[in-house]
């Protein structure tokens, strides 16, 4: 599925915004300074493609004396949990029984520390408001907690540059390889260590295969600015398949603690 188009309470907002301060006859460049923005990212917002932001409201409805009816918006603009092309994706993830990821990028979102979380958001492009940050960390943080779900089986492995190339600091990378060390323990979670080198299914990017309740499966794959979701048995049997051939390669669960453990002592 592609992106989706901005939501219409944004575009509304923005039309609002934009139409509140003409009429007080303030220009985009006095409102962008005022707020602490620049032009562009104020024009994004007035046309509804960025999400207003609560600074944004406030100065508006001070400058355009507006009396808070521009303030009154900020109820209708939280911030996306997620972003909007993988919303379906969380929908099901949360209602699965099992859940198998390959992840040749980053840490897994479900395994990742707040540190890292906060990291990776902060270093998204175009930049996050911090509004939208908070709300996403808190989002993908409150995800984790269907790992104490017991009978919920999660599948993970993990491309070894990954673990080897910290995204922080030293301090920071080796706390999350503690983490998934801790993660690593549960009875319900299986990781996995991809060596890196030679040629292998997994070089085509992430990959996602969901059992649902009913035990039909779905699969998901993301990229960019872009996530795909699918339930075609044909198209998921492929998805399932090869993500059994790429953990087939992996180290086994007792060799990837030992891996990592390793990788920890040598920070």
């Amino acid at each position: 599925m592609g992106e989706a188009e901005p939501p219409i309470a944004w575009r509304y907002c923005g039309h609002q915004i934009k139409l509140w301060r003409e009429r007080a006859g303030v220009t985009r460049d006095q409102l962008a300074k005022e707020a602490g923005y620049d032009y562009e990212y104020v024009k994004s917002m007035e046309l509804g493609r960025r999400r207003p932001t609560l600074r944004l409201l406030q100065v508006a409805d001070q400058m355009c004396e507006a009396h808070g009816m521009l303030l009154a918006a900020q109820d209708y603009l939280k911030p996306e949990r997620f972003v909007s092309y993988a919303q379906d994706y969380m929908r099901h993830e949360a209602d699965a029984i099992a859940i198998s990821a390959y992840q040749p990028l980053l840490i897994p979102g479900l395994l990742q520390t707040e540190e890292t979380v906060r990291l990776l958001f902060k270093a998204r492009w175009p930049p996050l408001d911090d509004e939208t940050i908070e709300e996403r960390t808190a989002a993908r943080l409150e995800r984790q907690a269907m790992l104490d779900k017991q009978t919920k089986v999660f599948n993970f492995v993990i491309l070894e540059t990954v673990l080897r190339y910290p995204f922080g600091d030293k301090g920071l990378h080796r706390r999350q390889l503690e983490h998934l060390l801790a993660v690593a323990e549960r009875r319900n979670v299986t990781l996995q260590v991809l060596p890196a080198g030679g040629a292998h299914p997994g070089l085509d990017g992430p990959l996602i295969v969901l059992e649902m309740p009913d035990h039909d499966r779905i699969a998901y794959e993301e990229g960019q600015q872009s996530g795909v979701l699918y339930a075609d048995p044909e198209k998921v049997a492929i998805a399932a398949q090869r993500y059994v051939v790429i953990a087939q390669r992996a180290l086994s669960p007792e060799e990837s603690v030992r891996f990592i453990r390793k990788l920890v002592e040598e920070l």
